[in-house]
């Protein structure tokens, strides 16, 4: 094994793999590493683009994926072809490409376990799988989405150190780099490395905001820290129904999830939904409906750490705000900041949009979704003292609340929506099945029946299915889910007729979407919503329809790339992903609909 600097140090250009953390790739190229406190997107040429550091929603360091200067590449040189595959069990990947000569050339990617929140390290392992790996590595670090340049560089004994606006960085693994300046971009470090058949060699970058007191650790021992944490995260699964994708889907959203118990709706900011039309927004925060779909997700997977964290999350904001309980919250609990630009050209067809206009909305249905939160905790004996008081402060919310309009689900302008106040119902239902006290379940059973009875002499379509909301006629995928969890009888006509109207006004081969926004023909106005396929899934087998519940799930499923992925929509004409990236609620509902229908 031999790793070798190209040339002088002012003459040597950085290696071509470099040109790849400036052009974006589609995204379903894109793979995740993540260690719960932050993640990176790693592409199809070993190109890092997109990382904030040191926290979800920090300012990125590696910003190439929006139109910043910042990426941290390692690919081979000259032409190959790509793939790669998950560690199973493990957000480690394997990037893999096949050289124009026939070699193999793996590496090993993965944020190191266990967490840090001040500090993350990247562990990057080339691998010469079959014949000689020859390899470019470009680090090209940019703190506040590419405003602070890389400074105060030094290599001593081997270790590059160097800055980026607060942070501070060491490079290991790369002795022999060159520091060189490309262009409008700035300083980078350039490397070229030989690794002999069957040999490897690691590359570490550790970032952190303390000064480093001690030196690097044997890149060895973080991969043995790394596999034993993923092996300890993640629980015993076992569905009949996609196990292997169950588990994956798993491992993503524990790579979401920060030691605050918080798992962030996305990785990313700024991914269009669909080109040029402004709806590009930030998912690096804490939904609370999503950590609701995220914790019931893993109650029916019988994988308790998640569960257990989504409880404390919750209980955690409804105890710090009551009825005023916000939509989103930061990784650590704070509030959304609001919106703003950046000066950067963003992902094609998208912006470059920071904070999300949710921080300020009212959505009632997520005091109905902490209540089957709890619930499902209860259920297993898993809801502690906190969750109860969360849950009786959930349902006085419900109370005082309800008849006001909110945002709901798809967070539009104020309404009555009918999904909100059925939710409602829905958690008050499940909470009361668990109560301890017999005069509070027989109360808060009162308050779900009312709310269901003025939904039904409002929003009820002449049809005899739900509608969106008393003033708005058309049906909505968010309809499907009371029944779901239990605000009406399983074979109630209304739902029954609700299902059959969505299913032949709502879904086109094979694939589902929310609402029809206009008169474009479906799939025209937005993609397919894949968490509306899974919940179409679990409501045919909730029906009784077997075979036409697995027919949705595997349709659904296969909405990714080779990461195995998924969006929070799907182009289905292009077979594109769009939105940001991995959508953490489209995984929670994966998950769940492989153990419901298994």
């Amino acid at each position: 094994m031999s790793a070798r600097s190209a040339g002088g140090r002012r003459s040597v250009r950085p290696p071509a793999a470099e040109l790849a953390g400036s052009l974006p790739h589609v995204l379903r190229e894109y793979a995740l590493i993540a260690d719960g406190e932050r993640g990176a997107l790693v592409g199809p040429r070993g190109d890092i683009t997109w990382m904030c550091f040191p926290s979800w929603d920090s300012d990125a360091v590696f910003s190439a994926l929006i139109g910043g200067p910042g990426s941290f590449t390692v690919a081979p040189r000259g032409r190959s072809v790509w793939g790669g595959y998950y560690e199973p069990g493990s957000l480690i990947w394997r990037s893999r490409w096949v050289t124009d000569g026939g070699e193999m050339i793996e590496c090993r990617e993965a944020l190191a376990l266990p967490a840090d929140p001040r500090r993350a390290t990247i562990l990057r392992r080339i691998i010469a799988v079959d014949g000689t790996a020859r390899v470019g590595v470009a680090l090209h670090p940019r703190a506040g989405f590419g405003e602070r340049p890389f400074r105060t560089l030094r290599n001593q004994d081997g270790c590059w150190t160097g800055r980026t606006g607060l942070i501070h960085l060491r490079l290991t693994g790369a002795d022999r780099a060159v520091a060189t300046t490309d262009g409008h971009r700035g300083r980078l470090l350039a490397l070229e490395v030989d690794v002999e058949p069957g040999g490897h060699h690691d590359i570490v970058l550790e970032l952190s905001l303390d000064p480093f007191d001690a030196p690097p650790a044997a890149p060895e021992l973080r991969w043995t820290e790394t596999e034993s944490a993923w092996e300890r995260r993640m629980p015993g699964i076992s569905v009949a129904t996609a196990e292997r994708d169950a588990r994956h889907a798993y491992a993503v959203l524990s790579g979401l999830t920060s030691t605050s118990g918080a798992t962030v709706a996305a990785a990313t900011m700024s991914l269009p939904e669909r080109a040029r039309e402004g709806r590009n927004y930030d998912y690096r925060y804490c939904w609370i409906r999503d950590q609701c779909f995220i914790g019931e997700a893993a109650a029916t997977a019988r994988a308790f750490p998640l569960l257990d964290s989504s409880v404390a999350f919750v209980a955690e904001r409804l105890a710090a705000d009551g009825a005023n309980l916000r939509p989103a919250y930061t990784a650590a609990g704070a509030g959304v900041p609001d919106e703003r630009q950046l000066d950067l050209p963003g992902y094609p067809g998208g912006a470059d949009i920071v904070g999300n206009h949710a921080n300020e909305q009212f959505q009632l249905d997520v005091f109905g979704e902490a209540l089957l939160l709890f619930a499902a905790a209860a259920r297993d004996d898993r809801l502690p003292v906190e969750g109860w008081t969360a849950a009786e402060t959930a349902a006085a919310a419900i109370e005082q609340r309800w008849h006001e309009p909110d945002a709901g689900i798809w967070e539009l302008g104020l309404d009555r929506w009918t999904h909100s106040r059925l939710i409602c119902a829905a958690g008050l239902r499940a909470i009361a099945e668990r109560a301890a006290s017999g005069e509070r379940a027989a109360s808060w059973l009162a308050l779900a029946d009312r709310i269901v009875a003025s939904t039904a002499r409002t929003a009820l379509h002449p049809t005899g299915r739900w509608q969106r909301s008393p003033g708005d006629e058309r049906n909505d995928a968010s309809l499907l889910l009371p029944p779901l969890r239990g605000a009406l009888p399983v074979n109630d006509p209304r739902s029954e007729r609700t299902l059959d109207h969505y299913l032949e006004h709502l879904t086109d081969d094979g694939f589902a979407y929310r609402y029809r926004p206009d008169g474009r023909p479906l799939g025209a106005a937005e993609g397919a919503f894949l968490l509306c396929g899974f919940v179409v899934s679990m409501a045919l087998d909730q029906r009784g329809d077997a075979v036409g519940s697995t027919r949705w799930f595997e349709r659904t499923r296969t909405a990714c790339g080779p990461p195995g992925l998924l969006s929070e929509e799907f182009d289905v004409t292009q077979r594109q992903l769009r939105g940001n990236l991995p959508q953490a609620f489209v995984h929670a509902l994966l998950l769940e609909c492989a153990a419901r229908i298994g």
